[in-house]
């Protein structure tokens, strides 16, 4: 009740604190990657040379991807951006938490549960997808680009600002494309997407699927498209258990 009597100002007051603590925890996160430099890198780029574990599971030929710094101050500038990447993800878990604090009070008792729901499993959802490209996405793109020569006249010369910019996209890319269920769920609950669609468009699907894949791993082989596209299949499968478990629950 104290909330909902709350003033505009008041409410944009509660906003400011809000932001302040998750820049506050955001900084000290960073802070700690930024001195933790060794580490940091050692599990960045892990995926640049065969001995990361993925590629002793899979097999293939030694190899190891030399990068190149070519700017001044480029190092640092990734040095702080990496350790600003990690800040955001070290302290995503309290930035939930206080965002979702602020914005409970004008939910209902019911609203709030569903809520908590919806974001709890968008989270995990997206942190699966992150983990999932940095140990078996991620490193395959890297093995074959990396590699990859028109002629054995023609070196690689990678640098290192283009590396940590293919890694941090392709996360993003798989997190957000994890969140398909979640986004599934919250459309078959107001309406707008039904099981019989997803059933009857299921060939279609797959097809898109395998385009995607083919994109977002340009590679030449199939067993690494196979590896790509199966978790985003398995996702839309699942998303059309939970549609069709929803549309039950309604009916």
């Amino acid at each position: 009740m104290a909330e909902a009597e709350k003033s505009f100002w008041e409410h944009l007051d509660d906003l400011r604190a809000s932001l302040i603590k998750i820049f506050a925890a955001t900084l000290v996160f960073m802070v700690l990657a930024f001195c933790f430099k060794d580490l940091l890198f050692k599990i960045v780029l892990a995926p640049k040379d065969s001995s990361f574990f993925i590629y002793q599971i899979l097999g293939g030929e030694e190899f190891s991807i030399n990068l190149m710094n070519i700017g001044l101050t480029e190092q640092f500038i990734i040095h702080l951006k990496t350790a600003f990447a990690f800040g955001v993800l070290l302290s995503s878990p309290y930035t939930i938490k206080v965002l979702f604090n602020f914005i409970s009070p004008a939910l209902y008792k019911n609203e709030k549960k569903y809520s908590i729901f919806i974001v709890f499993s968008s989270y995990i959802m997206f942190l699966v997808g992150v983990c999932l490209n940095y140990l078996l996405i991620f490193p395959l793109t890297v093995r074959f680009l990396g590699t990859y020569q028109v002629s054995c006249e023609v070196s690689n010369m990678l640098t290192l600002e283009s590396y940590m910019e293919t890694l941090l996209m392709m996360s993003v890319i798989f997190g957000i494309i994890f969140e398909i269920p979640i986004l599934s769920l919250i459309l078959a609950k107001i309406g707008l997407l039904n099981s019989i669609y997803m059933i009857k468009y299921r060939r279609h699907t797959v097809v898109a699927i395998l385009i995607v894949a083919a994109i977002i791993t340009p590679t030449g082989d199939a067993f690494t498209l196979f590896l790509v596209s199966l978790p985003i299949w398995i996702l839309y499968e699942a998303s059309i258990l939970i549609v069709k478990s929803t549309e039950n629950k309604i009916s």
